[in-house]
């Protein structure tokens, strides 16, 4: 088991990560201005989702395969940009949502979309899953019993402090759809904004390197 000195310094270090400017963060901080906090929430389900499979592999050892396989790793994150890539021109192409009594956006997007988006950000990510390979190991001991128990708890940890600090930023930031329902102007700069930001991801993740 886990002690509470390494416990303390990995949640410790998990918050930094997590608050640190990033491709998840950014995403959900757009999603949820644009369709509002549920929005952004359903978002980092998803996000959360797919940290719970780069646990898995990582403990099944399945990600040693992205970061011994140049073509495994080339492959997965040329997809990951694609779909980034076609975020991008749904968010350009997109105009003013409509808005209904109480201030909620009718968002031409459903919330399994929008749970589907955020699994798929963070699979398609193969520098996640490599990092997940150098991070989680190093506060697992041999000598306090099974090595993939202890990566699925710290796992587990690392998947709760990601769920509080994006449903924290996705809250902050539907505070912007209070700004957006009154001009149709601004949604579709939020979207345009939208855009952009996932063409540069896109571009980040292309020109990643093991």
């Amino acid at each position: 088991m886990l002690t509470l000195e390494v416990l303390m310094v990995f949640i410790a270090a998990s918050i930094a990560l997590d608050l640190a400017p990033g491709p998840d963060n950014i995403f959900v901080l757009t999603q949820s201005a644009l369709y509002g906090r549920l929005a952004g929430l359903i978002v980092t389900l998803g996000l959360c989702t797919g940290l719970l499979l780069h646990t898995t592999a990582v403990a099944l050892g399945v990600a040693v395969i992205f970061q011994t396989s140049a073509l495994a790793f080339t492959l997965l994150k040329i997809v990951g940009a694609l779909y980034l890539l076609y975020l991008a021109w749904g968010a350009y192409r997109a105009g003013a949502s409509k808005w209904e009594e109480g201030g909620k956006a009718r968002a031409d997007i459903s919330f399994k979309k929008l749970y589907m988006r955020g699994i798929m950000m963070s699979t398609t990510n193969p520098k996640l899953a490599i990092f997940f390979l150098a991070f989680l190991p190093q506060f697992a001991d041999p000598a306090r019993g099974s090595i993939t128990a202890q990566i699925f708890m710290l796992g587990a940890v690392f998947l709760v402090i990601a769920l509080m600090v994006f449903s924290a930023i996705a809250w902050g930031a539907g505070f912007l759809g209070n700004w957006l329902k009154q001009s149709p102007g601004a949604q579709k700069l939020m979207n345009r904004m939208a855009s952009f930001v996932f063409v540069a991801l896109a571009i980040r993740l292309a020109t990643a390197e093991r």
